[in-house]
């Protein structure tokens, strides 16, 4: 008599929406590659020390016994029952750079501060601020609420920090809570959801990576690639930090086994042939008619964007939406140098350092505008902060004075400056309209940037 045997093991697992391209082991040559990536990236002193680690998780906790306590007051403000105000928790959770583990040396905190729904959001960036204010670590304290995540920005004890506030629709904070239930966010106003994905988003790409420790090597490798060629930013048209890693974990989903060494490389070979802006997504996407999510035959907006990196957790949204179609061509350049780079290294032709060469603005470009913006008191500095968020130009303070210098052919950093003018007077030179727009419309971002050099 015959038997037909069947197995009953359960299909292999796959961490993104499709299967693996290739799930061989490393080889020692790839092994040697890494370490010497892993050393060139020691070279560049990006890492924090443990007791700068230490310094980081010593100042979250503490943020969060301060925002605990704060929650215990405006109970005792609003007359919550005593059976409510000893379960109502609070919860703050980092997100970003720090909760991936790929956080450079001195680099901000962005974290969650989860609240209990009771609570109105008024309060936070109220109350809270005003608490915040009054403890003597913080410094340069600032509440912005009318922008696309609002925020508190401070300095804690010397570390720069963003916190986002995020109410839940329960009357208390559990203390084990899964954020990435998406019955947390049903229901919740815009800025509330916006607010609770930095979290989700974060902890989504953690959980679809196959090994966590490669993908972080690998994520700072990239980041700090971008970097070094004047490509990471989100703000200025380019990538932040949340695209460069969902870009990573998907080469970490095609590549499962493989080290940090080969999954640089694999990045540079994927995305140099990559037709854009067919998506990258970490998983299949569910409820593909919602109208929250981002999809182009359902919203006739999402069909502009050059690039599209989808963020893994619900409402998935494009990360990269900000990229126009001249920052593409400068993305899709580097990514080709840094693929034809990587060739080299595998060849033993060059050297990993060669990757992360900086790139000289003033010997690529024949023209270039500079901004320069002076203060003469740091409320001068936070109002030029704000003006993209509703600030009144006609208010401002009489030392806030944004100038604009043209340069010419052949400038030099330290030649002097063709003509310089106001603002107001740049219009009637003979730079080009669409340019002045592009620089007054940059002059914001410039400007945020100018506050973490002075």
């Amino acid at each position: 008599m015959h038997f037909l045997l069947t197995s009953s093991a359960s299909p292999p697992k796959w961490f993104g929406p499709t299967g693996p391209i290739c799930e061989d082991f490393p080889e020692e040559e790839d092994l040697i590659l890494t370490r010497k990536l892993a050393k060139t990236l020691q070279s560049y002193d990006i890492y924090e020390s443990k007791q700068e680690l230490k310094h980081r998780e010593a100042v979250l906790k503490k943020l969060e016994t301060l925002y605990k306590e704060w929650l215990q007051e405006m109970c005792d403000q609003m007359n919550v029952p005593e059976v409510v105000k000893a379960k109502v928790g609070g919860k703050v959770l980092p997100f970003g750079s720090y909760h991936l583990g790929v956080d450079s040396k001195g680099a901000d905190i962005d974290a969650l501060c989860v609240g209990p729904g009771f609570l109105d959001r008024k309060d936070f960036f109220t109350s809270f601020f005003e608490k915040l204010k009054a403890q003597e670590e913080v410094k340069d304290i600032r509440a912005i609420e009318q922008t696309y995540v609002p925020v508190i920005k401070l300095t804690y004890e010397g570390i720069e920090m963003d916190l986002v506030f995020g109410r839940l629709t329960q009357r208390s904070v559990p203390e084990k809570l899964n954020l990435l239930d998406d019955r947390y966010v049903l229901g919740l106003d815009k800025r509330c959801i916006r607010s609770l994905n930095g979290y989700r988003v974060t902890e989504e790409i953690l959980q679809h990576v196959p090994n966590v420790h490669n993908f972080r090597i690998a994520l700072r490798v990239i980041k700090l690639w971008a970097k070094q060629r004047n490509i990471y930013s989100n703000l200025l048209g380019f990538l932040g930090g949340v695209s460069w890693a969902i870009l990573v974990a998907r080469i970490c989903q095609m590549y499962p086994n493989a080290t940090p060494a080969t999954l640089v490389i694999k990045f540079f070979k994927v995305y140099s042939t990559w037709v854009w802006p067919f998506p990258v997504h970490l998983h299949r996407v569910k409820n593909r008619l919602d109208p929250n999510m981002w999809n182009p035959n359902v919203n006739p907006s999402d069909r502009c964007h050059q690039m599209a990196i989808i963020t893994p957790a619900y409402p998935q949204q494009n990360t990269s939406v900000n990229v126009s179609r001249s920052t593409l061509a400068v993305l899709t350049k580097e990514i080709k140098r840094g693929h034809a780079i990587a060739q080299k290294i595998q060849q033993r032709e060059a050297n990993w350092s060669k990757l992360f060469e900086k790139q000289d603005f003033f010997d690529k470009y024949q023209y270039g505008v500079s901004v320069t913006a002076a203060y003469i008191t740091r409320k001068d500095l936070f109002y030029t902060l704000n003006l993209k968020r509703g600030s009144n130009p006609a208010t401002a303070p009489p030392s806030y004075m944004p100038t604009v210098t043209t340069g010419q052919q052949g400038m030099k950093r330290k030649a002097e400056p063709q003509r310089q003018m106001s603002a107001k007077k740049l219009k009637a030179d003979k730079v080009c309209k669409p340019i002045f727009a592009l620089v007054m419309t940059a002059c914001e971002n410039v400007f945020a940037l100018f506050a973490y050099f002075v």
